[in-house]
């Protein structure tokens, strides 16, 4: 394990440390296969990727014709997904995502190691944040992460705390076994999306 100076991972140094040493252990390194089905699937979206990191999937969703954008507030995120998104860099954007506004109305926020990056205390306010930023019918699809290690990130959450921390504005409509994940989350994560009521 590196030795980090920063330990807060509310704090974009936090993950900047760990984007310039390339100490990513939840770095897919590409557009993981539910997503790819997804999107096969779907009509374009307008889409939100918070906590963008690498920011693969937004090159790849906008390749397809999707108004995607990709935020991270760790200024070296930020880097390395512009550089990932070639063409599309400029959809990259260093944002906070409690503060953020759409341009136009979301119709899916895609979540993919968002959540478990975030200390469990943060929970409420993330989901409702995406209660927020999303209207009646719009999706919260991604991966979700359920562990019970008391140290993280990531902080994986048991499936009766998603339910309670979603319930209110959401309906689950696809809960469905991953199988190509990476090692920090195999055996460990669903795909899974949401409904907005």
């Amino acid at each position: 394990m590196a030795d980090f100076q920063q330990r807060d991972p509310l704090s974009p140094a936090f993950w900047d440390e760990r984007f310039e040493r390339r100490f990513t252990p939840w770095d897919h390194g590409g557009v993981p296969q539910a997503l790819r089905d997804f999107a096969a699937t779907s009509a374009p979206l307008v889409t939100l990727i918070p906590g963008c990191g690498s920011a693969y999937e937004l090159a790849f969703l906008a390749r397809r014709g999707w108004n995607a954008t990709a935020i991270d507030f760790s200024p070296a995120a930020v880097a390395q997904g512009r550089q990932a998104a070639g063409a599309h860099a400029a959809r990259v954007v260093e944002a906070d995502f409690f503060a953020w506004q759409p341009a136009v109305p979301l119709q899916l926020i895609y979540e993919r190691a968002f959540l478990c990056a975030m200390p469990r205390a943060m929970w409420p306010r993330v989901a409702a944040r995406w209660a927020q930023l999303l209207a009646p019918g719009a999706l919260l699809a991604g991966y979700f992460f359920f562990d019970d290690a008391p140290k993280g990130p990531p902080f994986g959450i048991s499936r009766a705390q998603l339910d309670e921390l979603l319930r209110a504005d959401f309906d689950c409509i696809v809960d469905d076994a991953v199988s190509d994940s990476i090692p920090v989350f195999a055996g460990k994560e669903r795909w899974m999306v949401w409904r907005r009521r």
